[in-house]
């Protein structure tokens, strides 16, 4: 498993993975609204610059089974509610370990990136994500609600060894 930066080399595996996630439902974090767009291009070429969308593929198949994104830089909403890094796993690749690999290889990123004291959050009923957050150190801070998706978030830190 590896995370590998997006390219239209792989535009087949994300339509695929975007399908399934909208048959499924869910909210594709850390996919940077890859929901939104039909054509992977359009998708590649919205990708904001302070962030780095990675696509995580299975070696063997190339299959993509989870996307996340690191986010080099907070706003007043991503300081809040969803921290520097956001993650989501395809709905048929789940309860394999994949998002604690992602994460994992996405703090490394994080520490290479200078970003030492990482902000990981999800939501309060999301006990996968939050069992993903504590395996690779992840310690609560708070509890805050979401006023526009009407939830309570669960915010952890991540403290990286310098």
């Amino acid at each position: 498993m590896k995370l590998i930066q997006p390219t239209m080399a792989y535009d087949q595996q994300i339509q695929a993975f975007r399908r399934e996630y909208l048959e499924y439902g869910g909210s594709m974090d850390g996919s940077s609204s890859l929901r939104k767009f039909e054509k992977t291009q359009d998708w590649l070429d919205q990708l904001e610059p302070l962030t780095t969308q990675y696509i995580y593929a299975r070696e063997e198949d190339n299959k993509v089974v989870g996307v996340i994104q690191i986010r080099h830089c907070l706003n007043e909403f991503l300081e809040k509610y969803a921290g520097h890094i956001g993650y989501c796993v395809r709905p048929t690749e789940r309860r394999k370990g994949y998002a604690a690999q992602m994460l994992a290889q996405a703090l490394s990123e994080c520490g290479r990136s200078g970003i030492y004291d990482v902000l990981v959050c999800c939501l309060e009923n999301n006990e996968a994500s939050r069992r993903t957050i504590l395996d690779n150190g992840g310690v609560y801070e708070s509890k805050v609600f979401e006023p526009r998706s009407q939830a309570w978030i669960e915010r952890y830190w991540i403290h990286l060894p310098r």
